[in-house]
This record gives C-alpha cells, sequence and structure tokens, in this order.
C-alpha cells in the first residue's frame, strides 16, 4: 500500500489530498484496497456507481463493444450513441442532447447554448447569467465561473465576465439579480457540495416563472442528483419544474467518463449550430454503449422505485443520529442523496474513523457528513453502515470528554 502511495506521489500532480488506502476491485456495494481488506462503499465514487461494482450486464456490453468499435469521431453517425441518446431523451422529457466527456464540459456546453440564444434575439454580447451563491459546477473556466464559492475562484481570476449571484431558496434575492441582459439562471436542484440542500418548491417553481416570463432560460445541473438519485430519473421531476438546459454526468456512464447537456425544443431550435461546438471523444461507441446499457438497467432492475422503497429506512437511521448527538443538529436531503449536518465539530474528522472501520463516506464542506450510497443498496446494507458510523461517533464522543 504505501509502496503504491509513495509512487503516485512521485508522479501524479497533486490537486487531490487523497485518503490514504489504494483501492483494487469492486463487488456489489463493497469495494476492496491492496491488502484485500473489505470497505462498505457509501460514497459511490461520488454517485457515479450508483449500479454497484462489477455489474454483470454492464460489464458484458462493454466488453462487446470493447471488440467492436471504440471511437470514430463526431464527423460519423455511430450505433451505440443514437440508442444512448434515444432512451435519456425519454427518460430526461428533453428534446435534444450533445454527450461531453465529463460534467464540467456538460456545463461549459449549457453556457455556450444560453449565450448562444440570447446572441440570437438581439445580437448582444454583453448577457448575463444568474447563478448561485455556494453552488458547484466544476473546475473548468467556465464552470469555475458560475460556482459559487470565492475560495475556488480567486486564484484563477479574471473569469468569464457577466456572472452574477443570488441566494439559493431566496427567489427576492433572485429577482433583484435580473436585469434585461439576463439570458439565464443555472442553478443544482440540489446543491451538492455547497452542504446537500434540496430547492423548496416554491423556490424553484418562482425561478421557473420568473425565466417564463423574461425568456431566460432556466439551466438545471444534474450532474450529482439525478440519474434516479432522488427516486426520479432526474430530481427536478419531483418539482415538476422543466428546464431549458440539463446537465448530467457521473452515474450516466456507471462508471465509464461521460457527460451530457440537454435541450428542449425551443432553446435547441434557437442556439448552437454546426460549428459552435464540438468534441473529439464525446459520443464515442464505447460511451454510447455505457450509457445504454445503464438506462436499460434503471428501467429492467426498477432502480427508481427501489430508492423511493429504501429512503424512508434511510432517513429513518440518520434521524436517530440527529437525536442521539448533540453535536450532529440536522439531517437533510432526498433520496439517497443525504447529509448529516455537524456542529462544533469537522465532519470531516469522522472520515478517516470510518475508514479504519470498513466505511468509505465523505463530506459536503467543513460540517456535512455525505452520503451519496449506490441505489442498489439494500436495508442490511443501512444496518451494516450505521453499525460502523456509530462506532466512529462514539469515538468522537470519548474525545471530546
Amino acid at each position: 500500500m504505501n509502496d503504491y502511495i509513495g509512487r503516485a506521489e512521485q508522479v501524479i500532480l497533486h490537486t487531490y489530498n487523497k485518503y490514504q488506502i489504494v483501492l483494487e476491485r469492486g463487488k456489489g456495494v463493497n469495494l476492496y484496497d491492496v491488502n484485500g481488506k473489505e470497505y462498505l462503499d457509501f460514497a459511490s465514487g461520488i454517485g457515479v456507481y450508483a449500479l454497484g461494482y462489477c455489474n454483470e450486464a454492464y460489464g458484458h456490453a462493454l466488453k462487446a463493444q470493447v471488440d467492436k468499435l471504440l471511437h470514430t469521431s463526431n464527423l460519423f453517425y455511430n450505433i451505440p450513441i443514437v440508442e444512448a441518446g434515444e432512451k435519456l431523451i425519454e427518460a430526461s422529457e428533453m428534446d435534444k442532447v450533445f454527450f461531453t466527456n465529463s460534467g464540467t464540459e456538460a456545463i461549459e456546453g449549457a453556457i455556450k447554448a444560453a449565450r448562444k440564444y440570447a446572441y440570437l434575439k438581439d445580437g448582444a454580447v454583453d448577457h448575463e447569467i444568474i447563478a448561485m451563491n455556494h453552488s458547484f459546477h466544476g473546475r473548468s473556466m467556465g464552470a469555475l465561473s458560475v460556482t459559487g464559492n470565492m475560495s475556488y475562484q480567486e486564484p484563477f481570476k479574471p473569469l468569464i465576465g457577466g456572472v452574477k449571484f443570488a441566494q439559493f431558496n431566496n427567489l427576492d434575492s433572485v429577482k433583484a439579480e435580473i436585469t434585461p441582459k439576463t439570458c439565464a439562471i443555472i442553478l443544482e436542484s440540489i446543491q451538492g457540495e455547497g452542504g446537500i440542500y434540496p430547492a423548496d418548491q416554491e423556490f424553484l417553481h418562482g425561478v421557473k416563472s420568473l425565466c417564463d416570463e423574461n425568456d431566460i432560460l432556466l439551466i438545471l445541473d444534474e450532474i450529482q442528483c439525478g440519474m434516479g438519485r432522488t427516486g426520479k430519473m432526474f430530481a427536478w421531476q419531483n418539482y415538476n419544474a422543466n428546464p431549458d438546459i440539463m446537465t448530467c454526468a457521473k452515474a450516466l456512464g456507471g462508471g465509464v467518463p461521460v457527460g451530457a447537456f440537454l435541450l428542449n425544443k425551443k432553446t435547441a431550435e434557437a442556439s448552437l449550430v454546426p460549428g459552435d461546438h464540438g468534441t473529439t471523444y464525446g459520443g464515442n461507441p464505447f460511451v454510447g454503449a455505457a450509457v445504454s446499457q445503464v438506462l436499460d438497467i434503471y428501467k429492467e432492475n426498477k432502480i427508481t422505485e427501489h430508492v423511493n422503497e429504501i429512503t424512508p429506512y434511510l432517513e429513518q437511521e440518520l434521524d436517530k443520529f440527529v437525536e442521539k448527538y448533540d453535536f450532529i443538529t440536522e439531517r437533510r436531503g432526498k433520496g439517497l442523496m443525504q447529509g448529516l449536518v455537524f456542529s462544533g465539530k469537522s465532519a470531516a474528522e469522522v472520515v478517516p474513523k470510518a475508514l479504519e472501520n470498513g466505511l468509505i463516506i465523505i463530506t459536503a464542506g467543513n460540517n456535512v457528513l455525505r452520503f451519496l450510497p449506490p441505489l442498489i443498496i439494500t436495508k442490511s446494507d443501512i444496518d451494516e453502515m450505521i453499525g460502523k458510523l456509530t462506532l466512529c461517533l462514539e469515538k468522537t464522543v470519548l474525545e471530546r470528554v
């Protein structure tokens, strides 16, 4: 283990403070390090492995595609991405899709589509986008520009201009930022990195109404909260607040790097045209096969139905921590995207203790313990997680005495 870590530090740019384990394989909801230690995974690769590890049907689909064709470039059509596109359009209730290589690329495309839509209306090049404080949309320059966290932005300024920030779940603050130059409002249906904050029904409907009234495009970031995690294929479907542009990634590929931005008919017909946007790898046959198989598994295994069935039990068990420990003040979230809010103690301190006990769990910010398990978890998996986490929290209590 230490040998691999040392070698990695010699060659890999240190942009992450990694946990000191080397993972080698996975099966179902468990991961195993190079020493053979088993970990119950309640992070799913930050929401990527929604179907768990080594899903047999998924593996067969990818292996079959490897033997056929991996790449063509977007100068040609390919069968897997056509099938993936059809299935994703049906699941998302959108009209057109552009496949990218990551979530941050999906955000970049969404920003470009919104600005092109506004440009075609009036020919102006000074349009503005309203984003939310405490949001997270990615690390590339455009995505970073609409990420409402100054500590992420400061070293990389100047970013793209024309971005203003409002308060999430505060409709008046959004109204205050709207001007005739506003072309889009971007927000996460559930803020993830910002602390697991679901949008209020009234807020999201209010933003949707503002957009409709002013011909402003609503961009919903479903990269972390989408793909069944809330009991609907996409979190906005819980609110019936259809976006004009939607982004997704993470669980979309089941482990293969792929993202997408999707547009409704109005936006698709009056924004990007040939020459406006492109990608060499995006939408290749390999990722197309992955996305297509992922969406088939969701439907065949009734994944969203399972999320709705198992969620109340997870919420019930997490609520017991709020009742028991004075340094845990709240549980918030939706579906299998949950957070425990810590006060007076850092949630990050729990993570290494959890690893020692064979539990993988992550934080959202410094004070929220985040739960993003594979969507296939069972009650017994939750019980196991609760047992392991209880040991960690009891250690935390003893350290305070």
